[in-house]
């Protein structure tokens, strides 16, 4: 009688071993013979490929890899919310593909909730995992009050594993090993994040054979939302803000307000163009490769070697100084703030110098990178109870951070990225009473302001 095929766990792949005689190994999804030790290995991520397998196949088995009770833990759901339509929707579509994939919905539509009704759905050991600090606090209090147990939290000095834990990408990339075969489900919260070199290893070293991927802009600059299908999923349920606006989603509009720089900044700005622009053509006369994605870094590499590169440098620098701060700007956000008194407003800007000035300038609260975990919590939180009307950041509030009181958004500057511009306009969208969404965009009239925003507009919320 054949020895049954044996798979067992090592610090983030799965061992094959034993089985019928002659049995070839690699033939499993994923399964390669590995000198180093004289075995067969496939990344954790081939699990369930390789059990379907042999389930279909009807080959003898013994599992020692996984290290959670694969019987429904009986999961219920005490929050009293009724699923939305396309709530609902999500879990049917995902499960209906087998519990694998990516849903896509904006910010504000509920995607948390449907990542619950997915863990009661599936009831098995589930790992959340979140971009930031923040967000795994945000879902640890409301899987605590949503499931009624213990919940699990690794990271921010915490190292508790429970049936349901969450974690943040680094945490889970830092300590795979120990966890990757103690859970069925991992839900990707913020998903985009995932395919990164360092994060995707949370998922190639899982077992886990079901995966969520949560995110309200999947695509990347890099192309690196085609590595979904290999580590969570494909895209499997996706509704856009247009779809949604006014039935789930406050209603919006748009609105670019276009300032002219002072007759002094439109000089300093001219002329620090010409600089840039000149030692510009003079590294494309050399041959240097200023396109693509690592056009800049080259760019900056060249400048720092001369010191016409580097006063070449400092002239963009000061260029994008001016566009950034103009005089106007602050003048039109002036306006903007008496109009829209009393109503929450999130002001964003594509630098923490620039935040800084308008805390000192308008006497409002400041959030940035350098903004302590307990501050943050206790601005958000005396901006949503109304204590707080205004609030500026520069980029960590673009995703994930729930502010469902702001209704207003002025983009003071930033990226050319329509991911970014997504995120921000998303911000402002949770319902929220009977408010009125809007979102304004100030540019600087002459300068590459202009380009930029139409690039980031490409989107058909904006059109």
């Amino acid at each position: 009688m054949s020895e049954p095929l044996h798979l067992a766990y090592d610090a983030g792949t799965l061992i094959v071993s034993a089985g019928p005689a002659g049995f070839e190994y690699t033939r499993l999804p994923g399964v390669l013979f590995d000198p180093r030790l004289s075995v067969y290995r496939a990344q954790g991520r081939y699990y369930r490929a390789i059990v379907e397998q042999l389930v279909r196949e009807k080959i003898d088995y013994t599992d020692t890899a996984r290290d959670w009770d694969n019987k429904s833990a009986g999961w219920s759901l005490t929050d009293p919310r009724t699923p939305h339509p396309h709530q609902r929707e999500a879990l049917q579509t995902w499960w209906q593909t087998g519990g694998r994939g990516v849903v896509v919905l904006p910010t504000g539509t509920g995607k948390t909730f449907v990542a619950f009704l997915c863990i009661q759905k599936v009831s098995r050991p589930t790992l959340v995992v979140t971009p930031y600090i923040e967000l795994m606090n945000q879902w640890y209090g409301q899987l605590k009050d949503s499931f009624r147990q213990e919940i699990g939290i690794v990271g921010g000095g915490y190292h508790e594993f429970q049936p349901i834990t969450v974690t943040t990408y680094d945490s889970a990339a830092n300590h795979v090993e120990r966890w990757g075969n103690r859970f069925g489900l991992v839900v990707f919260d913020e998903a985009h994040h995932l395919p990164g070199p360092t994060y995707s290893l949370s998922a190639i070293a899982a077992l886990a054979p079901f995966r969520l991927g949560l995110t309200a802009t999947p695509e990347r600059a890099d192309g690196g939302e085609m590595m979904f299908p290999e580590l969570v999923g494909p895209i499997v349920y996706r509704r856009e803000i247009t779809e949604l606006s006014g039935d789930h989603l406050a209603p919006y509009r748009t609105e670019v307000l276009a300032v002219d720089l002072t007759p002094e900044e439109a000089e300093a700005y001219q002329r620090g163009r010409e600089v840039y622009s000149e030692f510009r053509q003079y590294l494309l006369g050399r041959g240097v490769n200023l396109g693509g994605d690592q056009g800049w870094r080259r760019f900056i590499l060249e400048a720092g070697r001369t010191p016409e590169g580097r006063q070449a440098l400092a002239a963009f620098q000061e260029t994008k100084r001016i566009e950034r701060s103009a005089t106007a700007k602050f003048q039109t956000l002036e306006n903007l703030m008496q109009r829209h008194h009393g109503e929450r407003m999130l002001i964003f800007t594509a630098d923490n110098a620039t935040v800084y000035q308008i805390a000192r300038r308008y006497l409002v609260p400041a959030i940035t990178h350098q903004t302590k975990t307990k501050e943050r919590k206790q601005i958000l939180e005396r901006f949503h109870s109304g204590e707080y009307t205004v609030l500026v950041t520069s980029q960590v509030l673009n995703e994930g951070v729930d502010v469902p009181a702001a209704g207003v958004g002025v983009v003071l500057s930033g990226s050319g990225s329509i991911k970014e511009n997504v995120q921000r306009l998303g911000r402002i969208l949770r319902k929220y009473k009977d408010k009125q969404a809007v979102l304004y965009e100030l540019i600087a009239r002459g300068t590459a302001e202009e380009f930029v925003s139409g690039r980031r507009r490409q989107h058909h919320a904006f059109q």
